[in-house]
């Protein structure tokens, strides 16, 4: 042990010194200041010459100290701003393992609370922006998310975060290019959830508006999909934790004792983590998933900003169509009014128009039931001119006539009768998609307005409804400024029902009950049965007046409508509903088909599918995509066809292999045999010849 210590003295074994000054640092204190020493002029000579040649030598001093420093603070209080000081004017020059080396060492500091993670972060993230080391920008991105993201596990550290976001703040606003790696860095933070506030959002608004294209154009992209790449990063986490929890039970449950009780837990085990997986979606329940859209500050303020620097600026056609679907989603999402996108979409509505479906999936986006419909009328009728006529492709004619239903299923009003019941009129059309596509039309205007329609085209129910209203004097056509307000959730007496049949049958099953005590030979009158005489006439009579049965059913129909109504009330007034009921209520609404009698009624939040405006229209494949077809589902077939004879795995032979090899003696009393023998002459010739004939052919 003594050799040991003393071998620790010697310059060259700073490992084991290392070890012997963390287990007891006053002992060893001297031989640290000589270590330090040598550090200090090592550490000169690359102030004035970072290019020396004895790197690995320096790499290893600092981290050595970088190991010790929490143990002899005053010695080493000034080892930190030496290390930044070193990074940061001489990044450049410095070898490649030496420079990892010191941030290496720097994040040592942080994690032993040397320094805190603000000055960490200080002096990494301008090298971030400058250096043109692609490897060292790579270690100091990935630095600062491990930084932010172990600082804000368990609670946020808020602290920490308003200090990155005013760094990213003051990249951005330079107006330099580097500010692309302020919505990298954002954007990561984002996806993983470390970072979900206003003042994220506000970082990644203020990129969007930025002059650079490549940094505006970042932004776009975080708006319109960072949603759903949070969305799969979740799944992704919960579906990882889920299978490593999965392979632990199984894991215990075989290097345990197998039992029918350790069985039956393990089972229950896994239902229990199946069922939480499912309930929850891997999510924590204290996690807020709030969407970039709804965190806005000033959505109104952005949207103008953003719609200007399209015009301002010069982007390339993908760059407008990301620009333009932006702003029709904000529009849509929080009712904005931007009058000038509407004339702005003209020049773009041309079955030529590469990428058109975009353009006019964003022209759908972009309308809401708040916009006068004297804005959209124009567009409307530019779509119906270039894409809705007899001299267009079925593509085009379904596009444009579904691109005109998604736009009035948010602003019913932005169309005149005439020009509606000509698009209707396509529904007598031979294309398929087209004839869909006007159909789906009148369904949409025989439930906001079908007094726009054609006669013919209103159905029962609506002309039945406007001739209600004809008679009660009343009228519910749509005016615009006036909304149809919601007196309640909608659905909700379904749940109020759903709610009342779970209490009827749990009051049923106690009913059906029976005391184990009662005795057998008990009055059947006081248990409630009924004795029934044979030789007595019982009238059981099924002949009573349709129309009363009719006028009772009605009347029960009625009154059970109206007391779950009444109950629906009641919830609403009484009652708190939890997401369990939410759920429950989606349900039960899908089940009895709510969203198709009521009419599908569109949240100016739901996105345009673009694909979607085409319709389902068939053309001519090309050999790829039948082949790409033909293989679709079969991955986990090696082989297709008949598997006779084409068995890889040992298996036992066949009968007719078994005949071939049984024995003479045993088959010499067969008829087959036998008539061999008193075949003729003729009849051996024509086998003979046969099997010559089959021998040329190969067995064919």
């Amino acid at each position: 042990m003594a050799k040991r210590k003393r071998a620790a003295l010697l310059p060259t074994n700073i490992a084991l010194l290392q070890n012997l000054v963390r287990r007891d640092p006053p002992s060893y204190k001297e031989e640290f200041l000589l270590q330090y020493q040598h550090y200090e002029s090592i550490r000169d000579i690359y102030m004035n010459s970072p290019q020396t040649e004895n790197s690995e030598e320096f790499g290893d001093l600092v981290g050595f100290v970088a190991q010790v420093a929490s143990c002899y603070p005053k010695e080493t209080a000034n080892f930190p701003d030496e290390l930044s000081k070193l990074i940061l004017d001489h990044h450049q020059h410095l070898d490649e393992d030496l420079r990892e080396k010191l941030i290496q060492s720097m994040v040592l500091l942080k994690n032993k609370g040397v320094i805190t993670p603000e000055k960490l972060i200080a002096t990494l993230f301008p090298i971030l922006l400058i250096t043109g080391s692609k490897q060292l920008r790579t270690q100091i991105y990935s630095n600062i998310v491990t930084i932010v993201k172990g600082a804000n596990t368990g609670s946020k550290a808020q602290k920490l975060n308003k200090s990155v976001q005013a760094l990213l703040f003051n990249v951005l606003s330079t107006g330099e290019s580097s500010g692309l790696w302020a919505t990298k860095l954002t954007r990561e933070l984002w996806r993983r959830g470390i970072w979900d506030d206003s003042r994220t959002v506000e970082i990644m608004a203020q990129a969007t508006l930025h002059g650079e294209a490549k940094i505006a154009i970042s932004g776009v992209r975080f708006f319109l999909g960072a949603d759903k790449e949070r969305e799969e990063a979740n799944a992704e986490d919960s579906d990882s934790d889920a299978s490593a929890e999965i392979g632990a039970l199984k894991h215990r449950l075989q290097i345990n004792k197998n039992s029918r009780k350790r069985g039956r837990k393990a089972e229950s085990a896994m239902n229990k983590l199946l069922k939480k997986r499912k309930g929850n979606g891997g999510v924590s329940a204290t996690y807020l998933n709030f969407s970039a859209l709804h965190l806005l500050r000033d959505p109104q303020g952005f949207a103008d900003q953003l719609f200007t620097n399209l015009c301002k600026y010069r982007y390339d056609l993908e760059q407008k169509i990301q620009i333009m679907n932006l702003v029709s989603r904000m529009i849509g999402t929080h009712k904005l009014t931007v009058l000038g996108i509407y004339s702005h979409f003209l020049k773009y509505l041309t079955p030529k128009q590469k990428d058109v479906t975009q353009i006019m999936a964003a022209a759908a986006q972009a309308s809401h039931d708040l916009v006068p419909p004297d804005a959209i009328t124009p567009m409307i009728r530019k779509i119906a001119d270039e894409f809705v006529s007899d001299g267009v492709s079925a593509e085009v004619c379904s596009a444009g006539i579904n691109t005109i239903r998604e736009i009035l299923a948010r602003n019913p009003l932005a169309i005149e009768a005439p020009l509606l019941q000509d698009l209707t009129a396509y529904k007598g059309s031979k294309a398929k998609a087209v004839v869909m596509a006007a159909r789906s039309l009148v369904s949409l205007y025989r439930e906001v307005a079908p007094e726009m329609l054609a006669r013919k085209d209103r159905g029962k129910e609506a002309s039945m409804a406007m001739s209600a209203d004809a008679k009660a004097g009343t009228s519910s056509r749509l005016q615009y400024g006036i909304e149809k307000g919601q007196t309640g959730i909608e659905g909700l007496e379904l749940l109020a029902k759903w709610k009342a049949d779970q209490v009827q049958e749990e009051d049923d099953e106690k009913a059906w009950e029976v005391d184990s005590d009662s005795d057998d030979d008990s009055d059947d009158s006081e248990s409630g049965w009924i004795n029934i005489e044979d030789d007595k006439e019982y009238n059981i009579s099924d002949s009573e007046d349709e129309e009363e049965l009719d006028d009772e059913a009605k009347a029960a129909k009625a009154q059970a409508a109206a007391d779950a109504a009444a109950e629906a009330q009641n919830i609403m007034a009484t009652k708190i509903l939890t997401p369990a009921d939410f759920a429950k209520l989606e349900e039960l609404k899908a089940q009895a088909g709510f969203d198709k009698l009521m009419g599908k009624k569109l949240t100016n939040e739901d996105e345009v599918d673009a694909r979607g405006l085409i319709g389902p229209v068939k053309y001519k494949q090309l050999r790829e995509e039948r082949i790409a077809q033909a293989q679709e589902g079969r991955e986990g077939r090696e082989k297709f066809g008949s598997r006779k004879g084409k068995r890889d795995a040992p298996h036992s032979t066949t009968n007719r292999e078994k005949a071939r090899k049984k024995n003479f003696m045993m088959t010499i009393h067969k008829k087959d045999v036998q008539g061999k023998a008193k075949r003729s002459l003729i009849e051996k010739k024509r086998l003979l010849r046969a099997h010559i004939d089959k021998q040329k052919k190969k067995g064919f």
